[in-house]
């Protein structure tokens, strides 16, 4: 069989891609090891405004979201920041259901979605890709994570640097504050990322990360922060977790090279996640859905190469790359303890919660 694309990986940037493509009328094949795209997920979906509003994620059934104004920042002594922006919100996601919509979504609009089918080998041929177990392709995407088999086989560059992360889910639980997403900054149980919680549309999320590293042994201790902060969240001491997930996250920006003639990476496998939060659904989406345009146009009207485009489409994170430096770097609790409600911690937290270089969030004061 003959494919204009071959896609590795049903994620977020995977199906942008796919659904971009089909759009067209390009012949496309998505490759999706799991049996379940719902299963085995790393952590949350958080969806941001931007990718609420402006992207196919907007068809969203409401039964999978569930709507967060604002955020809560708490210092490592517990004190607390409230903050907003008007307008401003995220969607907390029922992530497995979300998963398997995206899927649905994909055989809707006639992309040949396989489930159950790794990614193993592939080599070049003239004028595309021979995949192994599957045919030809003229156009090779990896949007097959971390570990990117698609980046090793295609000589690409390889994400190096993570979180590791682990996240309890417990199901018919409600916060305390269910409208905020609730942050953690605790350089002892968390050295270079956050803890978080956050009311889903099934219940709560309570998650835990840190600054993957050679030389830090163990796994995030979120069992302490849960006694630590459970009883101020409303989480009972005695609820036992109905889903754990956990692994590594890519936090160091995008890849490089990213692309080469016939082959390209988008979503995780090209480290289009923010370097700052691991956040990554609307840039991964907007990247992916990119790359899938840029072939159609490639293949369909002889468009510019769709490798340079996608290299070009990748977002620099420039000043996410230096607040990623100086939280690896610089955390310390007291400094936190000390500057919480600061006009230079509010500039932060604007620019890593609401995307803005604006000074439009309020403070609702400290709790």
């Amino acid at each position: 069989m003959q494919w204009d694309v071959v896609i590795v990986g049903a994620s977020f940037a995977g199906a942008a891609c796919a659904l971009a493509a089909r759009r067209a009328g390009l012949r496309v094949c998505v490759l999706e090891r799991k049996r379940d795209p719902g299963i085995r997920l790393h952590t949350t979906g958080i969806i941001v405004r931007e990718a609420a509003e402006g992207t196919a994620l907007a068809a969203l059934p409401p039964s999978l979201v569930r709507r967060i104004d604002g955020v809560r920042l708490y210092a490592p002594n517990l004190r607390s920041l409230a903050l907003q922006r008007d307008g401003y919100y995220f969607l907390a996601t029922d992530t497995p259901g979300v998963m398997r919509w995206l899927a649905a979504e994909l055989e809707r609009a006639g992309v040949d979605l396989r489930l159950m089918q790794s990614f193993t080998d592939a080599r070049r041929i003239d004028g595309g890709w021979q995949v192994d177990g599957l045919g030809t392709c003229r156009w090779l995407v990896g949007a097959d994570g971390a570990k990117s088999r698609v980046a090793m086989r295609a000589g690409l560059g390889r994400v190096r640097e993570f979180l590791y992360g682990v996240e309890h889910e417990f199901d018919g639980a409600t916060l305390r504050e269910p409208g905020r997403l609730h942050c953690f900054i605790d350089h002892a149980l968390a050295p270079g990322y956050i803890g978080w919680a956050a009311q889903s549309p099934t219940g709560v999320q309570f998650g835990l990360a840190f600054r993957h590293r050679a030389d830090r042994a163990g796994v995030p201790e979120i069992d302490t922060l849960r006694r630590r902060v459970g009883e101020r969240l409303g989480i009972e001491p005695d609820l036992t977790p109905s889903a754990t997930r956990a692994g590594l996250i890519p936090c160091g920006g995008p890849v490089r090279p990213l692309a080469a003639p016939g082959v390209i990476l988008t979503g995780d496998a090209a480290g289009i996640v923010s370097p700052v939060t691991a956040g990554g659904i609307h840039s991964a989406w907007r990247h992916g859905e990119a790359v899938g345009t840029a072939i159609a146009a490639h293949l369909r009207h002889g468009g510019p190469d769709p490798a340079r485009i996608a290299e070009r489409a990748a977002p620099r994170f420039r000043s996410k790359r230096t607040l990623r430096w100086a939280f690896d770097h610089l955390q310390r609790d007291w400094v936190f303890d000390l500057l919480l409600g600061t006009p230079p911690l509010r500039w932060a937290a604007e620019r890593i919660y609401f995307h803005s270089r604006r000074s439009g969030s309020r403070p609702r004061g400290h709790a």
